[in-house]
């Protein structure tokens, strides 16, 4: 075998657009060619490494940098907002610090959160961090057992919870959690008594504590969900998550640092218990890039708290996406608008695709009819997408699981750029992500700066950074037990591919490939994926290990199934009916098809079972992070998967 690096180079389009505003210029990877095939990628960093201070310290030089900036806001009882300056947020972490530190909690224990997304989440997140404390996410949807795990393995002192709900809940367990000698409860002023119990600590205490503190120290610890077993605790210091956001910050200059006449805000809905909203908060904090939260997301709620914050961009997971789109044509179809909407939607693909074609230098860029087309549904069709978010978004980060070309296309069409991404917990959040002039509609992009990306023999993706995590925590030594290579690489677990230009695919999970019973290896992700983004589909599980041939089991999506029961005149119809339903079947039939396209014939899906419930986590079928429990699953559904390939 041979390889052969290939060096970097920026391109003069890019330096004229950096030098126009549009931030820094994006340096193309240097890849490792073997045999022809790209198996390795890095990216240089384009922000220093942090060789001092913590996370704790990102309210203090905000404060002194710009005082009267506003770098939150909070949601009054009216639904209004109020803006939160620099200077005030940084008192209100001093206060709760020397709370903390009042209390008696030294630096580098552990205090757990378990709370929906809400300002005092990231209040109690910033104030441990200015006391030298390690902070512990736990998903607010967490049952009894999975708490009480996260805090016996983590050994946590202290515990804040939202409601009274969870306090009780976590009171009856204090026999089992003898190192818990604080419970907190958020929305009855507990951080308010926290800061009461520091009254009497001078300033200099907080800061005393702070200097103890570098990039190195653990700053949280990350339970992952885990499809099976235990969840393990990722350690992430500060020092990992400088590299992450201080990267993110220059690579997606247009998203942080706004160059438009709206100063950078978004509103974060995703839970802060997982990695990818908690990274994107940090980055808001240290870009000063203006904050709110929103607790819910039941649609009628986040729609409300986005019309009245009107966030600049948003992170999201494809299903938000999905929905925001699937609601927009359940809408039209409402008002026999239904055909409008879908040429509506070819335009935008189309006009997405050409702006991709352009700035690779691969086309013109969109006709003048495409233009005119795109103009006319613009005001007709994207206008009402973009008013669903708030009315001034136009970025997305998207991440979680793959968006798919079509709605990556559509949603650039109608004025509204994703960047796709692609991280874990043990990364920090992103490892890769679509670089800004040079999309490429349907990956997750190049690494992020300052990442290596590597194709593993056996198709696995290996990962290398300062962003990568120190190691899973062991609860007995209270410390890291490192899980990388000697060389540094991290193994994913999942498998990808590299292009000739060295953006990244990741086609699904290694432990989740299916090999039939021919010994046909298939990777159950994109069809799943493309299913999912169908508006009657809710979830789907691809099945076929050890089997003759591929099946699926398809859950229905409420809000998609009741407007299908409308516009059919079938609200009457019980669950069981309506998944025997002809008609219904049919419909589904057709997305089946449309997916099967994708692959060959020894990969498609032969049948499929509709089921009459959705996968929920509290039925053990989704972990915290809506991630399939596939052998919960296929346990479960054993009789119905059985019918599948009867016959």
């Amino acid at each position: 075998m041979s390889s052969q690096p290939v060096n970097a180079a920026v391109s003069a389009d890019e330096s004229a657009r950096s030098a126009a505003g549009a931030g820094p210029s994006l340096v193309e990877p240097e890849k490792v060619v073997v045999d022809g095939v790209v198996r390795e990628v890095t990216v240089p960093p384009l922000a220093p490494r942090v060789t001092s201070g913590s996370l704790g310290d990102i309210p203090f030089v905000n404060a002194a940098e710009a005082p009267s900036e506003a770098v939150l806001s909070r949601k009054r009882p009216d639904g209004t907002w109020r803006d939160v300056t620099a200077s005030e947020f940084a008192r209100e972490v001093n206060n709760v610090a020397k709370g903390l530190i009042a209390l008696g909690l030294e630096a580098g224990d552990r205090i757990a959160i378990m709370a929906r997304t809400t300002y005092e989440w990231t209040l109690l997140d910033f104030a441990g961090w200015a006391a030298g404390l390690v902070t512990v996410p736990i998903y607010p949807t967490s049952s009894t057992a999975q708490a009480r795990y996260i805090l016996q393995h983590s050994g946590a002192r202290g515990c804040a919870v939202e409601n009274v709900e969870q306090a009780r809940m976590l009171s009856a367990e204090r026999g089992a959690l003898p190192l818990l000698d604080h419970l907190w409860q958020l929305d009855a002023a507990a951080l308010s008594h926290i800061a009461e119990e520091g009254k009497a600590l001078g300033d200099g205490v907080a800061e005393e504590r702070r200097a103890l503190i570098g990039p190195d120290d653990v700053a949280t610890l990350i339970y992952t969900s885990g499809t099976t077993g235990q969840p393990k605790g990722c350690v992430l210091t500060h020092g990992n998550f400088f590299a992450e956001v201080d990267n993110d910050i220059e690579l997606l200059h247009p998203v942080f640092k706004s160059v438009s006449k709206d100063p950078a805000a978004t509103l974060l809905f995703l839970p802060l218990s997982h990695v990818f909203g908690r990274m994107v908060g940090v980055a808001c904090m240290r870009a000063r890039v203006r904050l709110g939260h929103a607790p819910s997301i039941q649609t009628e709620e986040l729609l409300a708290d986005l019309a009245g914050f009107r966030p600049t961009f948003l992170l999201g997971i494809p299903y938000v996406l999905e929905k925001v789109y699937n609601t927009g044509r359940a809408t039209a179809e409402k008002m026999g608008r239904a055909s409008s909407f879908d040429r509506a939607a070819r335009i935008a693909r189309r006009y997405g695709e050409a702006v991709e074609e352009q700035e690779h230098g691969r086309g013109g860029g969109p006709g003048t009819g495409l233009k005119a087309a795109r103009g006319l549904y613009d005001v007709l069709v994207y206008r009402r997408i973009r008013a669903a978010l708030g009315g001034r978004c136009r970025y997305v980060i998207s991440g979680g699981s793959p968006l798919g070309p079509r709605l990556a296309a559509f949603y650039e069409g109608a004025g509204i750029s994703v960047f796709e991404g692609y991280g874990l917990t043990e990364t920090t959040g992103a490892s890769t992500c679509t670089p800004p002039l040079k999309p490429r509609l349907g990956t997750v992009g190049w690494p992020m700066p300052g990442t290596s990306a590597r194709i593993a023999d056996d198709g696995e993706v290996l990962l290398k950074g300062p962003h990568v995590f120190s190691g899973y925590w062991d609860s007995r030594s209270r410390t890291a037990v490192p899980d990388v290579g000697a060389d540094g690489w991290f193994a994913t677990g999942d498998i990808g591919a590299l292009d000739a230009d060295g953006y990244l695919t990741i086609t699904g999970r290694k432990k989740d490939l299916i090999i039939t019973s021919g010994g046909k290896n298939i990777a159950p992700a994109p069809l799943e994926d493309w299913l999912r983004a169908h508006p009657l589909v809710s979830q789907c599980l691809v099945i076929g290990d050890n089997r003759p041939y591929i099946t699926a089991l398809i859950t229905l999506e409420p809000d998609g199934l009741a407007h299908w029961q409308q516009m059919h005149k079938k609200q009457d119809l019980a669950p069981q009916q309506l998944v025997e339903d002809g008609e219904l079947r049919q419909n589904l039939q057709q997305a089946v098809d449309e997916a099967n396209r994708m692959v060959s014939r020894a990969e498609s899906i032969r049948t499929f079972a509709v089921l009459p419930q959705d996968f929920t986590e509290e039925r053990g079928h989704l972990t915290p992070s809506l991630k399939l429990r596939r052998a919960a699953i296929v346990k479960d559904y054993e009789a119905e998967i059985a019918k599948l390939y009867r016959g």
